[in-house]
């Protein structure tokens, strides 16, 4: 999300006639978009507001906005430890920088708005579909930082992947924070099957996306979209966050280790060689070695994809924070930690080495170093040589040579078509 939204913010200040600039010593106008998920984010930002601190210095200095899910309506304190930052916005609000920014350079195109989308989207680019989340999970801070769920009109978001495909993407992930309740705060509850129904009619877009699922949402409706739509990528993230059905109350997760399994069980029913991901806890206060085990027992028999693993850490204004003391030591959690990325480098390891002879089909976003990049419609990584023709936005058939837990390596098939 945060991606998605530093790209329209600058297009956005393209669109006022400023240009990207390799050092942050060579700029006019500064923007650090903040993430406070986990503390090692918010600690990032914080430590790029210090460095930017001494570009101020120089005569008046660049103009210098802080946005992102650091910037709180409640939080007054920001502006007091940090006098050197102009502008403060919000989420997804970029209003006020623009204005800003305009005011100094004097550039604002004159009877008009500058649409905030890239004029130069990569191949695979991403679609925000929704702003904010509803729900309450007990350790997430979103939801006090990004506010109630917004969603886009669906005639609106066509026409922005239209545009978007028609500058060049060939691909879009459609985000949310919760992106499977898509659509049930606008006027006819239009949901997300129905979304992607519309967009895969967009003529010249290759693939679709989507992220983040709820488990609790995630319905038969979606689940067939998937199944029916050719554009529609065989890949889902599932956070199942925990094992322990404990764990999960704690969490207000609103769902069982059991109806997340046989959830999975249906997606894997419908959906031949679907690809899934997942995100896990580990540490969440009272968390005992028992409920661990549960985890790391659903992802060895679950066998997912990708496993996204983290250290809990308390956020402010969380349920957690306010009631649940942080009571499983720092060593504990990365022994904890440790063991899942172990157990899921071995799983993926096993995963991705069955697919050495295949040919799947890999849409080249980028070259990087000596090597082409590019995805599987199951979303794995793949990297091959090709010398002697320009690949970037074309479907290709690579042959799989090499595999390791995070990438495959390959030649381009013999015979395959290259597809514009």
């Amino acid at each position: 999300m945060n991606k998605a939204e530093s790209d329209r913010l600058a297009a956005a200040l393209e669109g006022l006639g400023l240009a990207p600039v390799p050092s942050p010593r060579d700029a006019d106008v500064i923007v650090l978009n903040s993430c406070v998920v986990r503390q090692s984010a918010e600690d990032k930002a914080l430590g790029m507001l210090g460095m930017v601190k001494s570009l101020k210095g120089r005569d008046q200095g660049p103009t210098i906005a802080l946005t992102g899910c650091m910037v709180s309506p409640k939080d007054r304190g920001l502006r007091r430890r940090f006098p050197h930052v102009d502008v403060f916005t919000g989420p997804g609000d970029h209003d006020a920088i623009i204005a800003s920014v305009a005011g100094r350079v004097a550039r604002r195109r004159s009877g008009g708005t500058v649409r905030p989308l890239p004029l130069r989207p990569p191949v695979a680019t991403y679609v925000p579909i929704t702003q904010g989340c509803d729900l309450m999970c007990a350790y997430c801070v979103i939801p006090y930082r990004r506010g109630r769920q917004v969603s886009r009109p669906v005639e609106e978001l066509v026409e922005e992947v239209e545009l978007l495909v028609r500058r060049g993407a060939k691909e879009v992930t459609l985000l949310g924070q919760t992106v499977d309740l898509y659509g049930r705060d606008l006027p006819g509850k239009p949901d997300l099957a129905a979304l992607l129904r519309a967009v895969s009619a967009v003529s010249g877009l290759e693939r679709i996306r989507f992220l983040t699922s709820h488990p609790r949402f995630m319905t038969w409706r979606i689940i067939r979209a998937i199944a029916e739509l050719e554009k529609v990528c065989e890949h889902i993230d599932l956070p199942v966050q925990a094992g322990s059905d404990e764990v999960l109350r704690r969490m207000r997760r609103g769902y069982t280790s059991a109806e997340y399994r046989r959830l999975v069980q249906e997606i894997r029913a419908a959906i031949p060689g679907v690809a899934l991901s997942t995100d896990v806890v580990v540490g969440f206060p009272g968390e005992t070695v028992e409920q661990f085990e549960e985890t790391r027992r659903l992802l060895e028999e679950l066998r997912f994809d990708k496993v996204h693993v983290a250290a809990y850490s308390p956020r402010p204004e969380t349920l957690c924070q306010r009631t649940m003391p942080d009571d499983v030591p720092g060593e504990e959690k990365r022994r904890r930690l440790h063991i899942i990325e172990q157990l899921q480098e071995q799983i993926a390891t096993e995963i991705n080495r069955g697919l050495l002879g295949q040919a799947p089909e890999v849409l080249v976003e980028e070259r990087h170093r000596e090597m082409w990049r590019g995805r599987t419609r199951s979303d794995k990584l793949v990297f091959f040589k090709e010398d002697s023709r320009e690949l970037q936005g074309h479907l290709v058939r690579v042959r799989i040579e090499r595999s390791s837990p995070w990438s495959l390596k390959g030649s381009l098939y013999k015979g395959a078509m290259v597809c514009q």
